[in-house]
C-alpha cells in the first residue's frame, strides 16, 4: 500500500505551503501553496508512481517551518 496521509494543523489563518522532497533534496511534488484558514487538514499522497526511498514533507505556516522524513517502501 505505497501510500500514506499527511495531517497537519493550522493555528491562524495563513498561507501554508506543504512540498515533497527525495532524499537529495529534489523537490517531486508540492502538494499546496494557497491560503488555508485556521484547522485541521489532511493529504493523503499516494507514492505508487515514486521509487522505494526516503522522503522528506515541508510544511510552511507564516511563520512556521516542519520538516518531517518518511520511508517508502514497496
Amino acid at each position: 500500500n505505497p501510500s500514506t496521509r499527511i495531517r497537519f494543523d493550522i493555528a491562524k489563518s495563513s498561507n501554508v505551503t506543504l512540498k515533497i522532497y527525495d532524499a537529495s533534496g529534489k523537490e517531486v511534488l508540492k502538494v499546496t501553496d494557497a491560503f488555508m484558514n485556521a484547522g485541521s487538514y489532511s493529504f493523503e499522497w499516494n507514492a505508487s508512481r515514486f521509487a522505494s526511498g526516503i522522503y522528506f514533507y515541508k510544511l510552511t505556516a507564516g511563520g512556521f517551518t516542519d520538516v518531517k522524513k518518511m520511508i517508502l517502501i514497496k
